[in-house]
């Protein structure tokens, strides 16, 4: 997995590994499909007036499938991070169920 901030959040190792960990945990179970899995972190209100948004935009790469892109704001990372997790544990679900809803079933004779 590959973890992007913006200039405005400080990207170190306890974040990196918390991110890590936390999409792993919820994602886990779609083992192997997504090939890779990309975290950015941004601070959309940096340097404006009023509450500090964090977004979280987490983009899986499921093997024979397009990108899948999901977001999540919040004014706490943590929750941002969790919540564009299982925002895209929903995403898997729904569009494997529709792959696995198209293939043939072979009836054994």
């Amino acid at each position: 997995m590959l973890v992007n901030s913006d200039k405005h959040i400080l990207l170190h190792r306890k974040l990196s590994n918390f991110v890590n960990t936390e999409v792993n945990r919820i994602l886990n179970r779609f083992d192997p499909n997504p090939t890779r899995v990309e975290a950015h972190l941004s601070d959309e209100h940096a340097f404006k007036a009023g509450p500090r948004t964090k977004r979280r935009l987490l983009e899986a790469r499921p093997k024979d499938h397009q990108s899948l892109t999901v977001t999540a704001d919040s004014p706490d990372l943590v929750i941002a991070v969790t919540g564009a997790a299982h925002k895209m544990q929903r995403l898997l679900d729904s569009t494997f169920g529709r792959i696995e809803g198209r293939r043939p079933i072979l009836a054994v004779e």
